[in-house]
């Protein structure tokens, strides 16, 4: 788009709506809206609600910067609006958002190209209530919202079924435990930043559900090399795979006693967290690049027909 000798480009920066993860959007769209003020971008926030359309044609931005997390702004429905209106935006497309959001299809995408997964079926929220519909230890999560709603770590141990609460949609994925470290990699245009290993502490008990405890970052993770450059070529691949655009991030589990047969991918998120601390914009800092940089960069790279 470039700055020189054009008016100050106006940002409508997208964020809350009405998913699960409304709370975490709010606040990576308060971060992403004062980071592009500082760059010199004219910005609007806008709290996405049913009038969406509306409120974009009255403040007809030059790009949209999507902020939202969760299903209706990462699934395709608000890229779909967008398109509609014409307006540039930022991230994935509409079938890679779609796509990505569905983590058993997801998983048919990784398989097709390649890319090694753990074993995984849905199944209806009834069914798994009522008994194991798979031999434990298993997980067992939403396959189309954020970890917000709940992820559910069935033991080895576990004598029964586990129970769902009524939040859960009504069909789950169920997947076999990996067993491991946790490692992400943010991949940006076509290019990988580095790997992150999170370190969670304590963050299950036996029929738990999952809450997000304390977690540090290591960044770049103390991992070996093989490892780390699978990391980097997966992320690359899964990103293309799927059809993403703009920012990315790839998802991993690894069973250090199996080396690189222990490398899973869980998913692909195709709209990180976007706080100076989340994962993604952590990274872009370790290979020198600010969080204001690398808003700006977003905001460049926008477009239509994504």
């Amino acid at each position: 788009m470039g700055m020189s000798g054009r008016t100050t480009p106006k940002v409508a920066v997208l964020m809350g709506g009405p998913s699960a993860e409304r709370e975490v959007s709010l606040v990576s769209g308060r971060e992403c809206a004062k980071a592009l003020r500082e760059e010199g971008y004219d910005v609007t926030e806008l709290d996405a609600g049913q009038d969406i359309a509306e409120r974009l044609r009255a403040i007809a931005p030059d790009v949209v910067f999507n902020a939202l997390h969760g299903r209706w702004g990462e699934d395709g429905c608000v890229q779909g609006i967008l398109e509609w209106l014409h307006i540039p935006y930022t991230h994935s497309g509409i079938l890679a958002s779609s796509l990505a959001m569905d983590k058993e299809r997801t998983k048919d995408v990784y398989r097709a190209h390649g890319l090694p997964v753990v074993p995984s079926l849905l199944a209806s929220k009834a069914d798994v209530s009522a008994g194991h519909v798979m031999a434990p230890p298993y997980v067992v999560k939403p396959y189309n919202e954020g970890s917000s709603v709940g992820v559910y770590i069935v033991q080895e141990a576990a004598n029964g079924p586990p129970k769902l609460d009524e939040n859960m949609p009504e069909t789950v994925m169920v997947e076999a435990y990996a067993a491991g470290r946790e490692l992400t990699t943010t991949v940006m245009g076509d290019q990988a930043l580095t790997v992150t290993e999170i370190i969670t502490e304590g963050w299950y008990d036996y029929d738990a559900k999952y809450t997000e405890g304390g977690s540090r970052h290591v960044c770049p993770a103390d991992i070996p090399k093989d490892i780390f450059d699978l990391c980097m070529e997966y992320a690359v691949t899964a990103h293309q795979a799927l059809g993403c655009r703009g920012v990315s991030r790839t998802d991993y589990r690894w069973d250090e006693a199996r080396g690189v047969e222990g490398l899973v991918l869980l998913e692909t998120n195709t709209q990180p967290g976007m706080t100076p601390t989340s994962l993604s914009p952590e990274q872009a800092r370790a290979v020198g690049m600010s969080f204001g940089a690398l808003c700006a960069w977003m905001v460049e790279d926008a477009s239509c027909l994504r």
